[in-house]
């Protein structure tokens, strides 16, 4: 039976969504017991009955996932950029921040950050604390989703054209506000997935992807939302490498094998001593560092 190649854009499970190239959508199961499937992928599938079978996963440009001492999860794969949302109220965690960033510098994914909320008087020291992130050259953009919705998703649409955008951000930061608006018929679309991959109508679970515009040039992927952000796909001696700021001193260690926490001409405690990297995230980096470093099991 002949092959057609497609677009996985809801997944759940071992249940996938899967887009044809004349833009049907076509329930679909993996071939075999292990799925390695997810949204973003795209597949080569055949019918069966009314549903499909993946045959097999076209090789990813990237993949962005977190993975803890237990298991991997993926989020989606070839991705064009990773959008962070944060927001003024309630306050982000900037730990989840930064693995978020590590993960997608790791990934070779470019990363923005949203700051929504800003019409709240929080808004000025949520900036404060984004400060460290500009100063090593992350996009960013200022927000105000729900106060000045139409305003927002004009200044957010010319960083989405013709790309296909992860957003994650955790509970409260506004992602379903953002999603409503940048994709009206974002329910509908949610609905249609939902009942086709059989999750019920609470959709936290289920990845999804939302096409912005007629041409599918451009495409919002939303993920569910997640507590902890596992790195351990990253080994402590390589975690300067993917932070930034960190690694633009590193290479002015007196040993090459510095850690950056205790040794004598570390490149890297100097220019926290100048000020050139900030106390918060050289803390983040002692907290990932011993993390990474722990005895795995």
């Amino acid at each position: 039976m002949t092959q057609a190649e497609g677009l996985v854009v809801g997944a759940h499970g071992r249940h996938f969504m899967v887009e044809a190239a004349d833009g049907r959508r076509i329930r679909c199961h993996p071939r075999g017991k292990k799925s390695d499937c997810v949204v973003g992928d795209r597949v080569l599938w055949q019918p069966a009955g009314d549903e499909g079978v993946i045959e097999r996963i076209a090789e990813r440009r990237n993949l962005l996932f977190r993975q803890d001492e237990w298991r991997s999860k993926s989020f989606a794969a070839n991705l064009d950029q990773l959008l962070v949302l944060v927001a003024a109220e309630p306050m982000y965690a900037e730990t989840q921040l930064a693995r978020a960033l590590i993960a997608a510098e790791q990934a070779g994914i470019p990363a923005l950050i949203a700051l929504n909320k800003i019409d709240l008087p929080q808004a000025e020291a949520a900036r404060q604390r984004l400060e460290p992130y500009r100063a090593m050259g992350v996009a960013m953009i200022e927000l105000s989703l729900k106060a000045h919705g139409a305003e927002a998703a004009d200044r957010l649409a010319p960083l989405l054209d013709g790309r296909a955008t992860l957003v994650l951000g955790p509970s409260g930061m506004g992602k379903s506000t953002l999603i409503n608006r940048m994709v009206p018929a974002a329910a509908a679309q949610v609905g249609e997935i939902s009942q086709a991959l059989n999750t019920g109508r609470h959709t936290t679970t289920t990845t999804t992807w939302y096409w912005l515009d007629e041409a599918r040039r451009s495409a919002l992927i939303d993920s569910p939302g997640f507590q902890e952000f596992g790195l351990r796909q990253v080994a402590a001696a390589d975690l300067p490498h993917w932070m930034p700021d960190i690694r633009a001193h590193a290479g002015q260690c007196r040993f090459y094998n510095c850690t950056h926490l205790h040794e004598p001409g570390c490149g890297v405690r100097d220019a926290l001593a100048r000020g050139e990297i900030s106390a918060s995230r050289y803390r983040i980096y002692q907290e990932l560092h011993a993390e990474l470093s722990a005895t795995r099991y």
